[in-house]
């Protein structure tokens, strides 16, 4: 099972939840060339260490 698979199935029990996907495969390969849920987003390898407070406050935000 991959995260995202993972993180569907979560949200079974929990509809609200929020993710996020932190990987170093590009958006498209987690995507499957698909598009996520809302409340989910992608923060790709490698980025600023700032980076994923910003997209923290983005998913809390809506």
């Amino acid at each position: 099972m991959n995260g995202r698979q993972m993180a569907e199935l979560a949200r079974i029990g929990r509809p609200d939840l929020k993710t996020l996907f932190i990987t170093g495969f590009t958006e498209n390969t987690l995507l499957n060339n698909g598009q996520l849920g809302p409340g989910m987003l992608v923060l790709t390898k490698p980025f600023a260490m700032d980076v994923p407070t910003t997209r923290i406050r983005e998913l809390i935000a809506g």
